[in-house]
């Protein structure tokens, strides 16, 4: 630790520190345009200038400068830091000056204007006029892609987005050409960036050169609610913020959560907002001839009522879809339980899954912020980068930091990070158990990471997968006091809760491919459930947001609420409780699925003991105690992966292949986005050129 004095106050702080670091530790403040915790030092805008005594008789960019380069004063006393001397005051004065002279000022029309770091920083730091009187540059607008949009007359060179395209998301696309007044940040050619992550560019842009070209001209700041919420487009369950004007979804906006997204979220995350206002429900459906058309609650629950009496209740199924929440889901269980039913899945992938096992065989138990601990990682069956792009940005930082091998087992992609391909499939994997390099490798690891995903096990040798992988993790010491690399990664955000309340096949019941397939059941409740085909013959509910494949199929449609328009609790893959609260209201005659399920109830003879989200909670949380404990995580019993090593099973030579592969069309408000639709476009086409 060093000693300093900024502005009169004596701090203690790491030698490692830059002068910004430190200075923010002893309360002041310091702008800053270039500089970025997450990011390289660029140290090019100059802003953060602060006066450094006995040092140079000039300012110094407190961004640049570590703690370790000062120099004591002559009697060995602390050094001495000004951040609001009048040579400061004048070089940051002078350097806004600059920085305005080619800026075009056209704040009214900007997206950025009410939450820009240039309005606010020109406020406080700036003066009132400028001496240049010259024409200002004109830069022609970038075409980026359909999500970002450019105004690059407004760029003052910061090159955060550069930096961040590069280090973070792993796609070096963007980049600057030209010098000095003709410098200019472009992509190769004007193509469209690829990243699933190039949303996060307009977070860090300081001015309004980049901005979000959905958002554009929709709305001011000021204008809108923000309600904090959590993301559902995959299972890492992204801090969000959505912004709301009227009951309409403006944006998404992340929120910083060190241990689960840090400050990034998803392009799907980011832009589906108006897939959530296109194809809903919002009135129940009743088909009637072949056809369904509009009808009130009342007739919907009572042909409801007259399908399933006298359907034994072996005969009478429900299926859970990838964004519910785990009280509709509660509520469903409880309703089928009430119905004599044991026949409920959440695995719609046919995952071979089983909350029987124990509570660490599905989830990540090493953690999301783990992944930073490790110091090996191998992935069986996934593509982080589409199945969960923020948790592989968190690899990736772990990469970059070095002596991390990585092996892959499955479809060999792009994962922007190098690893050593090992194979396509199970015979890999057992061999991996055996002997082979990189199994030494994970063996001489302190902290090795076996990351095994949904494509290893949604296929038939699913569960003898499982049991293979926990063996190899076994072997290689990734289970051990204190540390369990064995970690499964979702791509349902409803997954992990569901299995937490047991939303599986009880004793005689049925599983989702069972259920769906012909003969199955005779009246089937899907709860949002639109990725599996159900078969001809069985009477379907549906229960669910959009006119998707699970609407077109039902018999009763009842329409629910979006994750925007409730509050719910998900619980992500690495087993953290999080609740996202409502934005918005559902449209029309829609309502929140937990409320459907209680009316419904009542009309079927088996009223559910609770009338009050609150009510339910309380019953939620009586049977699953670990669910109330919010934004915590619980470590699973690490006994539970040696007990599945042991349990074996015959495994098929298949290779491996990712659960996802449409990356932009996932669920049913993704396939309801113009943008969504535009962004997937963009992607077979240059998956197309990169074939030819």
């Amino acid at each position: 630790m060093a000693k300093l004095i900024v502005d009169d106050i004596e701090v203690e702080v790491p030698a490692e520190y830059t002068l910004l670091q430190a200075c923010e530790a002893a309360g002041a403040e310091i702008p800053r345009f270039c500089f970025h915790e997450r990011l390289s030092i660029a140290g090019n805008c100059r802003m953060c200038l602060v006066e450094v005594k006995g040092g140079p008789p000039k300012p110094q960019a407190s961004c640049a400068m570590s703690v370790r380069d000062l120099r004591p004063g002559p009697n060995g006393e602390p050094p001495v830091i000004l951040t609001k001397s009048p040579m400061v005051k004048k070089a940051r004065e002078g350097v806004m000056e600059f920085l305005l002279i080619n800026h075009p000022l056209d704040c009214p029309i900007c997206d950025q204007g009410g939450e820009c770091d240039l309005q606010d920083q020109a406020m406080a730091y700036g003066v009132d006029t400028s001496r240049y009187a010259e024409n200002k540059r004109a830069v022609e607008d970038k075409y980026i892609g359909p999500l970002v949009k450019t105004s690059m007359t407004r760029c003052i060179q910061c090159t955060r987005c550069v930096r961040f395209t590069t280090e973070v998301a792993g796609v070096a696309e963007l980049g600057a050409i030209g010098r000095g007044e003709d410098m200019e940040i472009t992509t190769y050619l004007e193509a469209a960036l690829s990243s699933e992550l190039q949303g996060n560019v307009v977070d860090l842009c300081p001015v309004g050169a980049l901005t979000q070209r959905p958002y554009a001209y929709h709305a001011r700041p000021w204008e809108l609610v923000k309600t904090e919420s959590i993301d559902v487009m995959d299972a890492v369950g992204s801090n969000i913020r959505v912004d709301t004007r009227g009951r309409e979804v403006m944006r998404i906006l992340p929120r910083l959560h060190e241990d689960v997204n840090e400050e990034w979220i998803s392009d799907k995350t980011r832009y589906i907002w108006d897939g959530l206002k296109t194809q809903r429900l919002d009135r129940p459906y009743v088909r009637v001839g072949g056809k369904l058309r509009p009808a009130g609650w009342p007739e919907a629950f009572a042909a409801i009522a007259a399908k399933v009496k006298g359907v034994p209740g072996s005969r009478i199924g429900g299926l859970i879809g990838d964004l519910s929440s785990v009280e509709e889901v509660f509520a469903l269980k409880q309703l089928l339980a009430a119905l004599g039913s044991t026949s409920i899945d959440a695995r719609q992938d046919g995952a071979k899954l089983d909350p029987a096992l124990g509570r660490a065989s599905y989830l990540f138990n090493a953690t999301i912020a783990g992944i930073e601990q490790a110091d090996a990682l191998l992935i069986v069956g996934a593509n982080p980068r589409l199945e969960a792009s923020v948790l592989n940005a968190r690899i990736r930082k772990r990469w970059l930091h070095g002596n991390f091998p990585i092996g892959l087992i499955g479809e060999a992609v792009d994962l922007t990070y190098g690893y050593d391909y090992l194979g396509a499939g199970t015979d890999t994997l057992s061999d991996l158990v055996g002997s082979g390099t990189f199994a030494e490798t994970l063996k001489n690891a302190k902290h090795p990471l076996i990351l095994v995903g949904q494509g290893a096990l949604s296929r038939p040798d699913g569960a003898a997968v499982l049991a293979l992988a926990a063996r190899l993790a076994v072997s290689v010491g990734a289970v051990k006091e204190g540390w369990n690399g064995f970690s499964v990664l979702h791509t349902a955000a409803s997954r992990v809760g569901a299995l937490d309340v047991g939303a599986v096949p009880g004793e005689g019941g049925l599983d989702a491919v069972a259920m769906t397939n012909p003969g199955g059941v005779d009246v089937l409740f899907a709860l949002g459930a639109d990725e599996i085909d159900i078969a001809p013959g069985a009477f379907v509910v549906y229960i669910g947001t959009h006119g998707d494949r699970g609407a077109h199929r039902a018999d009763v449609i009842l329409p629910g609420a979006a994750y925007t328009e409730k509050s719910g609790t998900y619980v992500n893959t690495e087993g953290r409780a999080q609740i996202a609260n409502r934005a918005a209201f559902p449209p029309g005659e829609a309502r929140e699925e937990w409320a459907i399920l209680r009316a419904l109830s009542d009309v079927l003879g088996k009223k559910l003991p609770f009338d009050s989200l609150g009510q339910l909670r309380a019953a939620l949380y009586a049977a699953h105690p670990h669910l109330a404990r919010i934004d915590h995580v619980e470590a699973a019993d690490a006994q539970v992966v040696i007990d599945l090593a042991a349990r074996g099973g015959d495994t098929a030579s298949a290779p491996f292949h990712a659960a996802v592969t449409a990356f932009y069309l996932t669920n049913p408000i993704a396939r309801a986005s113009a943008v969504m639709a535009e962004c997937s476009a963009l992607a077979q086409d240059r998956l197309a050129a990169a074939a030819e």
